[in-house]
């Protein structure tokens, strides 16, 4: 096992002391440079010399992320416009966009960090990379590349996007890595096999795989398809960007989280108070390296759970499971809460279906109305003999499997729309999971 650094494997002790030395700087630098902090922390009666221990971080408020879009664009900036270097930005579909800026240190820090994950996930320096995350305001691209670089990998920074030129590239640069979101790896082998390219036969051996919920059976989906090992990552442009938790590839049993830059919490979304390890909350993080946008008890949204137990790679870092879903992508269909991934894990286990689909959302008088368009494989659609209409007894019959599967393990009821192979959009970025029509005419996307 290749450890790429040692904090990766200190004991608690270590790791403990670090964290506080340096949540204390962070308190430091935002309550007297962000007015926002100072005022939240006036609030509850607390400032930085009263943080003595790690449990004192539960005294301090939480941020979240209209509290940036209410500060937009820089009064969230805890330095001077001249010490920044970088500044990102959410697209701002639903509002204001959250800005976040980066100094030289943490650019420095941010290219560490996301090389520490490429290794975790079985990268090292002289492989190439091919980076098919999207470049731009969006953190992700520019992220994997500067950590890529870094580490000592040949970067191809090809973007999102333009499917026939990137299996061209994959072809003949032979790349051993590939970065992209599931959704968007599964186009590019599917559009590998249309023209006559068993993706399994390419050079890829890991996948760093992210910025989308995806499910284990959408993992053995991946990995069957290409015959390589797909790594989970996780990050979000508040709290710095990717890399802020990476899985293994050793053991693919949890994603490692950078203890030494973040502090991690879980909490009931409802009551604010946290949970034990094992169970399942809302991910809280603080930062504890940024210098140009502290982020304090950042509330995610992200529903996941952690474990402070020793993975079987040898690393000691906190460890947090894959994301279960976002609390605003929560279903509740007639009184159940369901997320999208927990649907993706029952029909990726169907060999009649390929793992695309989208679930349409509509109000029924008072109660929310869901169908789930769900696309059958090129070989189930050869041996319907009407395919027109999905009536064919084979049809009905896989419908009827569908149905009962998510009633008997989801517990939610569903009409089911069977649709032809290639026929639901593909996704050159974030998947369009769930078509929203309960609150207007017109469809509302969400990723």
């Amino acid at each position: 096992m290749a450890i790429y650094s040692e904090r990766e494997t200190w004991n608690t002790k270590q790791m403990h002391a670090h964290q506080l030395e340096r949540l204390k700087s962070t308190v430091t630098n935002a309550y007297h440079n962000v007015p926002f902090y100072q005022e939240a922390f006036k609030e509850v009666h607390i400032t930085p010399d009263d943080i003595e221990s790690l449990e004192d971080l539960q005294r301090l408020p939480f941020t979240q992320k209209k509290h940036l879009r209410e500060n937009y664009p820089f009064n969230m900036l805890a330095c001077p416009m001249e010490d920044v270097i970088r500044i990102h930005a959410s697209s701002g579909t639903s509002g204001k966009p959250t800005v976040v800026a980066y100094t030289k240190n943490d650019i420095e820090n941010w290219s560490d960090i996301v090389a520490r994950s490429i290794a975790l996930a079985g990268g090292k320096k002289g492989d190439i990379l091919h980076n098919a995350y999207g470049y731009g305001l969006f953190t992700g691209g520019l992220g994997l590349h500067a950590g890529s670089e870094k580490l000592g990998c040949a970067t191809v920074p090809i973007s999102g996007g333009n499917t026939a030129n990137q299996i061209t590239l994959i072809q003949d640069f032979k790349p051993k890595i590939i970065c992209s979101t599931p959704s968007y790896l599964l186009n590019i082998g599917e559009a590998m096999m249309l023209q006559g390219i068993d993706p399994a036969t390419t050079s890829l051996k890991h996948a760093i795989l992210g910025a989308e919920p995806w499910s284990e059976e959408m993992r053995f989906q991946i990995e069957k398809l290409f015959k390589l090992k797909a790594s989970d990552i996780y990050g979000l442009s508040e709290v710095m960007g990717p890399g802020i938790a990476m899985e293994c590839a050793e053991c693919q049993d949890g994603l490692h989280i950078a203890d030494d830059h973040f502090l991690v919490e879980v909490i009931n979304p409802d009551t604010l108070e946290p949970v034990d390890d094992g169970q399942y909350g809302e991910l809280v993080f603080t930062s504890l390296t940024k210098e140009a946008l502290p982020t304090i008890r950042y509330r995610t949204g992200d529903i996941a759970s952690i474990t402070k137990e020793r993975c079987l790679c040898g690393r000691t870092t906190t460890r947090m499971s894959r994301v279960k879903g976002r609390i605003d992508d929560m279903l509740i269909i007639r009184g159940v809460n369901v997320f999208p991934s927990e649907i993706e894990r029952y029909i990726c286990n169907l060999e009649e279906l390929v793992p695309h689909y989208q679930i349409h959302l509509q109000k029924k008088g008072h109660l929310d109305h869901v169908t789930l368009h769900v696309e059958v494989c090129e070989e189930f659609f050869g041996r319907l003999t009407d395919k027109e209409d999905f009536t064919h007894p084979l049809a009905l019959d896989l419908t009827n499997r569908i149905r009962k599967t998510l009633k008997m393990k989801a517990l939610i009821s569903v009409e089911v729309n069977l649709q032809p192979p290639k026929s639901i959009p593909r996704s050159e970025g974030k998947a369009k999971r769930i078509i929203d029509q309960r609150n207007s005419s017109s469809p509302h996307f969400s990723l």
